[in-house]
């Protein structure tokens, strides 16, 4: 089933029996076809679809208009009266703009005597009311026609599942292109590692409901459902879903996968728990684009006493780089460019994270953990930190770089690991480069101490800025 935020399922075409695939068809067609930009009802917002609307009414205004359609079983005329009616409605006058209105109904009414001006008085609330639903006869609209209106969003829920769905539309847009898609599936570290975890421990899968949060083009879902799971249930906010739904057909699994259009914490899945969340989270430096916090904030909502979550354990680790060469070209370059001098110019270099593969023989220093992360337990707070770190030098030379890799663990019977340290296999995820403006003087055998903290960025909760205490040196980086 294909859905596009709470209770909008009935709008979306569904991955169904045969004798419904010439309807599922239709309507699916309709969706693609659908890109003409689409007015809120009640707001002035601009949204891609008819889907996105439905979805935003749902998610921003608690106004689900697929239930309000079979509540009062409107056929297409009704349809098309109610949604004229809610848009003439919406933005028709007050109803007691009438100077009649002035007249008392009751003599001495104590409601006449508060006054607006009363600091947190009745009126005051009524005013604030009246201004976040834009009028009240929408809020009254509201109120009659929905009854049954939830939201899946709960209090203290971190930076990622806060933000609008416009604040994170370019995040999920750089998703729905294929070429993203086509490197990460052909990253055969990261894609067999999956499919060899789920294929050799079929007991854990055999009858179980499993949700993919961020399932893309839903390899992770088919490989749960070969290896026995009773259910899938595939979550994605970006438009590959729809390539997503035509790919699991195309296998002859739409009776064990759902696919559902949204983020995980706007949408309501069609089940209480599930027994197992997959997920391919991970990012630059692990926790670049946050995802994680979408895969516990699932976790914490839907799983079952006793589930897991895979990958479980993962960890951030730092190794030293002696890379002259590549400090002159990015670094030193500054100082003399055609002669002249634009060393100004590595402020705004220097604090730009890298992302690129390091050469092994670089490495100057053996690889330090500073970070795991059990994510069948860690905290959204936990993924913010400061650690102490020493790294055991193993060459005398200049250090020039900072380098982080991780490391993902699938554990049970037979578990599977893999890395994306220089010294392996290379991975999409390359290695994170942090440079040094000036190279530190090293010896073989010392141990260089310092320290690193992780923080998301305020402005943008899924990009990360890294600070290193280095030798009675500060410096932060950003990584966007």
């Amino acid at each position: 089933m294909l859905t596009d935020g709470d209770g909008a399922a009935d709008e979306m075409p569904e991955l169904s029996d045969e004798e419904d695939n010439e309807d599922d068809e239709e309507q699916w067609q309709w969706m693609e076809e659908d890109s003409q930009p689409v007015t809120c009802l009640f707001c002035d917002r601009s949204l891609t679809s008819v889907a996105a609307t439905l979805q935003h009414c749902t998610a921003e205004h608690q106004v689900n208009l697929v239930d309000v359609i079979k509540k009062h079983s409107l056929d297409d005329y009704g349809y098309i009266k109610m949604i004229n009616f809610i848009r003439s409605t919406v933005n028709a006058p007050l109803p007691w703009e009438s100077e009649d209105f002035l007249r008392p109904v009751l003599q001495d009414d104590p409601l006449l005597q508060t006054g607006t001006d009363t600091p947190k008085g009745l009126f005051a609330q009524i005013l604030e009311v009246h201004r976040r639903s834009a009028c009240c006869s929408f809020r009254l609209l509201a109120q009659g026609l929905v009854l049954n209106a939830e939201t899946s969003k709960s209090g203290n829920l971190g930076a990622v599942a806060e933000l609008r769905e416009d604040e994170d539309e370019a995040y999920f847009s750089s998703y729905g292109h294929y070429g993203i898609h086509e490197e990460m599936l052909k990253d055969k570290v990261r894609t067999e590692s999956y499919r060899d975890f789920m294929y050799r421990n079929p007991e854990v899968f055999r009858e179980k409901v499993v949700l993919d949060v961020g399932c893309g083009t839903g390899i992770l879902s088919m490989f749960a459902a070969r290896a026995g799971a009773k259910k899938v249930i595939a979550v994605d906010q970006s438009e590959i879903i729809y390539q997503a739904m035509d790919i699991v057909r195309s296998n002859q699994l739409e009776d064990k996968i759902t696919l559902i259009k949204g983020r995980i914490e706007d949408i309501k899945l069609p089940v209480e728990k599930v027994d197992i969340i997959i997920s391919e989270w991970m990012g630059y430096f692990l926790l670049f684009e946050s995802m994680l916090d979408s895969v516990l904030y699932a976790r914490d909502l839907y799983l079952a006493d006793g589930g897991s979550v895979y990958p479980d354990l993962c960890n951030i680790s730092l190794a030293a780089v002696g890379d002259t060469q590549k400090h002159q070209e990015r670094i030193a370059f500054w100082d003399d460019v055609y002669g002249f001098n634009m060393g100004c110019m590595k402020k705004a270099v220097v604090p730009e994270a890298v992302v690129e593969v390091v050469k092994a023989e670089t490495l100057i220093s053996e690889p330090t953990v500073i970070q795991t992360f059990d994510c069948n337990s860690v905290c959204l707070s936990e993924l913010e930190f400061a650690s102490d770190f020493c790294l055991k030098i193993t060459n005398t030379t200049e250090c020039t770089v900072s380098n982080a890799q991780t490391d993902a663990t699938l554990v049970k019977c037979h578990s599977v690991m893999f890395s994306t340290g220089p010294q392996v296999t290379k991975t999409h995820w390359k290695q994170t480069v942090f440079l040094l403006e000036k190279p530190v003087y090293v010896q073989a055998g010392e141990e260089l101490k310092g320290k690193i903290s992780v923080r998301k960025n305020k402005k943008d909760p899924r990009s990360l800025l890294v600070t290193f205490d280095l030798q009675d040196r500060k410096q932060t980086y950003s990584l966007q």
